[in-house]
């Protein structure tokens, strides 16, 4: 290891720009966060009360792949946009943005008569005139802008604090805790306002929030003039119009997706990851948003729960990723991770038997049941997903590049990515349309067949997938077998060139 590299061990602190950009961001990924988290939980709470009967979760299913679908899109318009505008410029822009269209819903309910409960002379909501299928687009609008700010805040704190590996890894974690207690209050708080305003108001504190996490992003400065400093964040490249640059980050996934899939089905050691990475990610999602939420509905009688089950699962989120933290030198590689995730997938079969006649408690009170249960389900996968993260970080980026056009690393992730979102896309309005051909009075088999069978199912093949790569039958194996020594590379050198490989993958 260099003096340079010695040093960079040994100077973990921050300076005092570093630590005003890092509040300023924390405060407004915060505010993002909980905005985030009350606006969905209440946009589903909507949609299960408002769409029609005998459709309302074929289109739930639908309201919610598109969401995912439009965050892919919006993820690959970041490349282009960052070349001709400051990512601090995009990131705001996108959020501010973010913020008018969660406005609408509130707006048309307002002009088509929607009333909230303490405007109403009955005392509950009264809803408006529009027809409800009509948050599907917006949904689905608000699902690029989503994207587009869920990619730049991975490739931002890079631009905050340089390439120095302790400095990004003290900055991660305090981010990530902020954000998962952010997270956890924003679910709770969901369902709180939609009780209170009815769900069609209930993002009412979203646009607000949106609007200062703008502005303190807006204030981002980097101020380092370092040959050794990353690309600032007010740097702009100048180079084709903007339309044919979209154009080329399209065709660049496309070849991204391609060279994925072919390391992925080449390489043994990498097949795995369809099983370990995407389809664990496919179960989480569908668990808070489907799962949990359509359990509010059918059984709790209240949509508005759902949001108690997703804070659960946030918190659950949080766990894991202190988990990992905690034992990152004990337990070197995800295979173990995995294993627990698997294993604890198959606690969703108690949504099948508990119901609050069966425990003697009221619908709130088995809400936070449920909320509690959901904790070591959400706790296993994110031990996984975060440590797997590193795992293809560090491991993918060794291969040989084959492609001039892409990383190896760059397309395996988008791959994988690809596949979760298809696979989401997919099995969400099919469980729907089964699930609204189910008699009215007996919901039960949704949740003997989703909630137990097949997340039981599922986990038993992720359980079987971590035995697939060499070197993985031990409890806890170090994968050592895969990766000779002189592929190597020297650990702080080593990170900050896969870093800079992932950035500029992402960004072009």
């Amino acid at each position: 290891m260099s003096n340079t590299q010695a040093r960079d061990l040994t100077v973990p602190l921050f300076t005092s720009v570093e630590k005003r950009n890092i509040v300023f961001y924390i405060a407004g990924i915060m505010c993002y966060k909980f905005a985030l988290e009350s606006y969905n939980g209440t946009i589903k709470a909507f949609a299960l009360d408002r769409f029609p009967e005998s459709q309302r979760y074929t289109y739930n299913g639908y309201l919610d792949g598109f969401n995912q679908a439009a965050q892919c899109i919006g993820s690959i318009l970041v490349a282009p946009l960052v070349r001709k505008f400051h990512t601090r410029t995009v990131l705001a822009s996108a959020i501010f943005f973010f913020a008018l269209i969660s406005s609408l819903g509130m707006i048309i309910e307002a002009a088509t008569g929607g009333k909230t409960p303490g405007n109403s002379p009955t005392g509950k909501a009264i809803a408006g005139s529009w027809d409800p299928r009509g948050v599907i687009p917006i949904f689905v609008i608000a699902g690029v802008a989503h994207g587009m700010i869920e990619l730049i805040r991975r490739i931002i704190p890079r631009d905050i604090v340089g390439g120095n590996v302790i400095k990004l890894k003290k900055m991660d974690s305090l981010v990530h805790i902020f954000y998962e207690v952010a997270g956890t209050s924003g679910a709770f708080f969901a369902t709180f306002i939609a009780l209170q305003l009815g769900k069609a108001f209930a993002p009412v504190v979203t646009p607000f929030l949106y609007i200062v996490a703008a502005f303190l992003w807006s204030r981002i400065q980097v101020a380092s003039a370092d040959d050794e400093a990353p690309r600032p964040i007010d740097s702009v490249e100048e180079g084709p119009g903007i339309v044919a640059q979209i154009g080329g980050a399209f065709a660049a996934f496309g070849v991204a997706i391609y060279e994925g899939a072919r390391i992925i089905f080449t390489e043994r050691r990498f097949t795995w990851l369809i099983f370990g990475y995407s389809i664990p990610l496919v179960l989480h999602r569908y668990l808070e948003n489907g799962l949990g939420a359509n359990y509010a509905k059918l059984v709790l009688n209240e949509s508005a729960y759902s949001s108690l089950l997703v804070g659960g699962s946030n918190f659950g989120e949080l766990c894991g990723a202190f988990f990992v933290f905690v034992f990152t030198h004990a337990v070197k590689t995800p295979l173990p991770w995995l294993r627990l995730d698997a294993i604890t997938l198959s606690i969703t079969w108690v949504l099948y038997k508990i119901t609050p006649a069966a425990l003697g408690l009221n619908s709130l009170q088995t809400a936070w049941v449920i909320a509690a249960i959901f904790v070591p389900v959400s706790m296993g996968w994110a031990a996984g997903d975060v440590s797997l993260a590193a795992f293809i970080q560090s491991h993918v980026s060794r291969l040989n590049n084959t492609n001039p056009r892409v990383s190896p690393l760059g397309a395996v992730m988008a791959f994988l990515y690809v596949t979760y979102i298809v696979v989401y896309a997919v099995i969400n309005p099919v469980i729907g349309q089964w699930l609204d051909r189910l008699p009215k009075a007996d919901k039960t088999p949704y949740f003997f067949y989703i909630g137990g069978v097949m997340f039981t199912c599922t986990g038993v093949l992720i359980f079987i997938s971590t035995f697939w790569p060499k070197g993985s039958w031990k409890f806890n194996p170090t994968l050592e077998e895969d990766y000779p020594e002189e592929e190597d590379i020297e650990e702080v050198g080593g990170f900050e060139k896969r870093h800079d490989d992932m950035v500029e993958q992402i960004v072009g």
